[in-house]
């Protein structure tokens, strides 16, 4: 059960969804959220200022890496104080962290302490972004040990999941956290599998059904037939659903480098909030 939620805090209108969600998801769990904002090292000590100085003929400015530091700290100590203040009005306990480092490999360190990580789908950074994913929050993804919920833009309440599953082993993971956040929150879970022919998508189905069979929740499921990848958001749409739980980047390491994942593709495309389980 999540009873510790960890949101990654920049400053950003995708973060401040991200808390959103988060309280949203602390007040009906009773869970504790750990707030936390990492100055980017990059930002600090990057290249970028000693490869102008150096193309200028002239040695960096000594005192600009301490003033930088102090300035970022300051500014993550004011977004904290932030989130403290938004968690009081919520009525959810809350912790914070202000660490200094590798934005990703800062946030999966942490993670290590928490259930669940609550990150915007893109950053304060979003305009040197490629894609439609924010680099952090795709490094987060694919690297957090523990489950991940990327969250969009706009916030909207949470009243019709839908579980991804294709019978895989990181889609079962999904599955028994799906389970649990809708016996939580008292929610029924619709069980979309995509496949290639009705008897393959039966059968996948019938995996689902036993398992979820011990849980008091109410369960929707049916299979469609297509390529998940593009089917998955297009039901997302079509359905109105408004939370999807799916396993976590589930291609070999060629396949995926080649051809992209389906994690991947709905990470970019769903209009809702991705729930992510390895």
């Amino acid at each position: 059960m999540i009873k510790s939620i960890l949101v990654g805090i920049d400053g950003s209108e995708h973060a401040r969804t991200a808390l959103r969600y988060a309280t949203w998801l602390a007040r009906r769990l009773d869970a504790t959220i750990t707030g936390l904002h990492v100055v980017d090292i990059v930002s600090i000590e990057g290249s970028f200022f000693h490869d102008i100085s150096g193309s200028l003929g002239f040695e960096p400015y000594l005192d600009f890496t301490s003033k930088m530091r102090e300035a970022l700290q300051e500014r993550g100590g004011a977004l904290l104080d932030e989130f403290r203040a938004t968690c009081a009005a919520e009525n959810v306990r809350c912790d914070t962290a202000l660490q200094i480092g590798i934005v990703p490999s800062e946030i999966c360190e942490r993670a290590r302490e928490a259930d669940l990580v609550v990150i915007g789908h893109r950053g304060v950074n979003q305009r040197f972004s490629t894609g439609l994913l924010g680099g952090a929050a795709e490094s987060v993804t694919r690297q957090c040990p523990k489950p991940v919920l990327v969250t969009p833009l706009e916030f909207s309440e949470i009243r019709s999941p839908v579980l991804a599953y294709d019978g895989s082993q990181r889609a079962s993971a999904a599955m028994q956290a799906a389970a649990e956040v809708c016996s939580a929150l008292a929610l029924p879970l619709s069980i979309l599998t995509v496949c290639r022919d009705a008897e393959q998508g039966e059968k996948t189905l019938d995996q689902a059904r036993r398992y979820l069979s011990s849980y008091a929740i109410e369960t929707r499921p049916y299979a469609i037939t297509g390529h998940a990848y593009e089917s998955i958001p297009g039901e997302i749409r079509a359905k109105h659903y408004d939370l999807v739980f799916m396993g976590s980047h589930g291609h070999g390491g060629i396949i995926e480098l080649v051809l992209g994942s389906t994690t991947e593709y709905v990470l970019r495309n769903a209009p809702c909030p991705v729930f992510l389980n390895r």
